[in-house]
């Protein structure tokens, strides 16, 4: 009896596993199909990357945050910026449309190189690079490794100095082999996208995410296992690899942006970007009095006057 019951246990968990990557394979499938690439595919050193490009001008690179795509970008501002830029829009590699390609998780470092290699082969040579949050960790990585490659920089509620929270239990799980196997595909099967979209508003806390924001962002691709997976990975390594690159914040010698939310609970912005500020020589920041973690959306004009100051500050216009 108990061989009989061992073995019924068996096929009902092997039945659930069935189930459970049909159903994350048909999720993904329709999220995929629902929130297609929004630009061109790029092939760079053999690795696939996502980039969107608007507008004529002077080149701006837009780097996007943790969890994020294209998308949270060409919602708001990049539509404002292309009136006057040439703007590039990049998936980070691991997210949206744009390939993994360390198993360990790439590092900002690693994604600093590859985006510039792609912003090179669209011609930006010398573009403005602009991050939101890991984004802006990227965006710093980029000027202190490879400072002949931009001409301006902002940094968007940029996660810049090392913290001494941990990481958060989520992404602890995802980020390990085991997370990726059995917690992810549990995610990507049954959580709804109406509980994906709802979370969005503790992002944008203490605002909300605009109307339209997640019907544009499509949540589906955020909680696709890769995705899920890749993202942890990269949260997992970013406090140590910013313990590397900070002491060499000095070095970064191009007119130098930053725009921080006063309300930001995320990335706090006395603790990051009123730091970060005495470690940049020619570093300017503006507080934005209420706003959360999202000025790239919720205060997009404002983000983009700070690029308008960057291009200026730089000769550019």
């Amino acid at each position: 009896m108990a061989a009989k019951n061992l073995i019924s246990f068996g096929l009902i968990i092997l039945g659930l596993a069935a189930v459970t990557a049909w159903r994350s394979a048909r999720n993904e499938a329709q999220a995929e199909a629902a929130f297609p690439p929004e630009g061109q595919i790029l092939d760079v050193d053999g690795i696939a990357v996502h980039a969107v490009v608007m507008g004529k001008g002077l080149d701006v690179v837009l780097l996007h945050g943790s969890s994020g795509n294209t998308r949270d970008m060409t919602f708001a501002l990049a539509p404002i910026l292309a009136e006057n830029y040439r703007v590039i829009v990049f998936d980070r590699p691991g997210l949206g449309f744009s390939e993994s390609f360390n198993p360990d998780g790439e590092t900002i470092t690693e994604q600093a190189d590859i985006l510039q290699k792609a912003a090179a082969q669209l011609g930006a040579d010398k573009p403005i690079v602009a991050g939101q949050s890991y984004g802006g960790s990227v965006a710093l990585a980029w000027a202190v490794t490879r400072p002949e490659d931009l001409s301006a920089l902002v940094l968007i509620a940029p996660a810049a100095i090392p913290w001494e929270t941990p990481l958060d239990g989520f992404n602890q799980l995802a980020s390990t082999s085991v997370g990726n196997a059995l917690a992810l595909p549990l995610i990507s099967s049954f959580v709804p996208d109406w509980y994906v979209t709802r979370a969005l508003d503790s992002v944008f806390a203490p605002q909300s995410a605009p109307a339209g924001y997640a019907d544009h962002f499509g949540p589906g691709l955020t909680i696709r296992r890769s995705s899920m997976h890749a993202n942890a990975k990269q949260r997992a390594n970013l406090l140590d690899e910013i313990t590397q690159i900070q002491p060499r914040y000095g070095e970064i010698s191009v007119p130098t942006e930053i725009v921080h939310g006063t309300a930001d609970d995320t990335v706090g912005l006395e603790w990051h970007s009123q730091s970060l500020i005495q470690q940049i020589p020619q570093a300017e920041l503006v507080a934005l009095p209420g706003i959360g973690h999202m000025p790239q959306v919720v205060a997009a004009p404002e983000v983009a006057a700070a690029i308008d100051r960057a291009a200026r500050r730089a000769g550019l216009r």
